[in-house]
């Protein structure tokens, strides 16, 4: 059989047209059982999303209040090392992710364990967060006499990696996020 490309164009605008159908009826029926014909319709109000964001926000700040710290017997909001509104969440609506702003400021402004610190917070986070977010950590402005150094390192994904394939490191921020039982 010799298939001209005539043939084969209208073979491919079949199966399109079949594939489309399959889509609509699988994907796009609402509750009544009809389908839509503007699966766009369905998007969630401004009200919505931004309730979503807040829900984001205090689930956040739920995983890393409980954070505890590597050298007290306490938590991270024990201390105040972590605050609510510490927290900043954007939704980036045009690219479907939220932008997950964490501030953190340290006990001491020579902390020797800042950058442990900022690395629990970071995977305990990712851990536990379904949606699709950008995760940016940073030390208090001013409260840190290598904020700079500490904020390049945590917010490198080659860094965090490479430190949490240390044996003892990796110990280490288990312990600390670790919840009670």
């Amino acid at each position: 059989m010799i298939l001209t490309i005539s043939s084969l164009l209208m073979m491919f605008a079949n199966l399109m047209q079949q594939t489309k159908k399959i889509i609509q009826e699988k994907y796009l029926k609402n509750d009544s059982g009809n389908t839509t014909a503007n699966p766009i319709a369905i998007e969630a109000t401004d009200e919505q999303l931004d309730e979503k964001t807040q829900e984001l926000k205090d689930q956040i700040y739920d995983i890393i209040r409980t954070i505890k710290d590597p050298e007290k017997p306490a938590t991270l909001e024990d201390l105040s090392v972590v605050y609510e509104n510490g927290v900043e969440v954007i939704n980036q609506r045009n690219l479907k992710l939220y932008t997950v702003r964490i501030e953190f400021n340290p006990t001491v402004p020579h902390c020797s364990l800042a950058t442990l610190i900022g690395l629990s917070i970071r995977i305990k986070v990712i851990r536990a967060i379904l949606e699709n977010v950008k995760l940016d950590i940073y030390i208090k402005e001013g409260a840190h006499t290598t904020e700079e150094e500490i904020n390049k390192q945590i917010n490198d994904k080659e860094r965090v990696a490479a430190a949490m394939e240390n044996p003892s490191l990796r110990d280490v921020v288990e312990k600390c996020i670790k919840e009670e039982e």
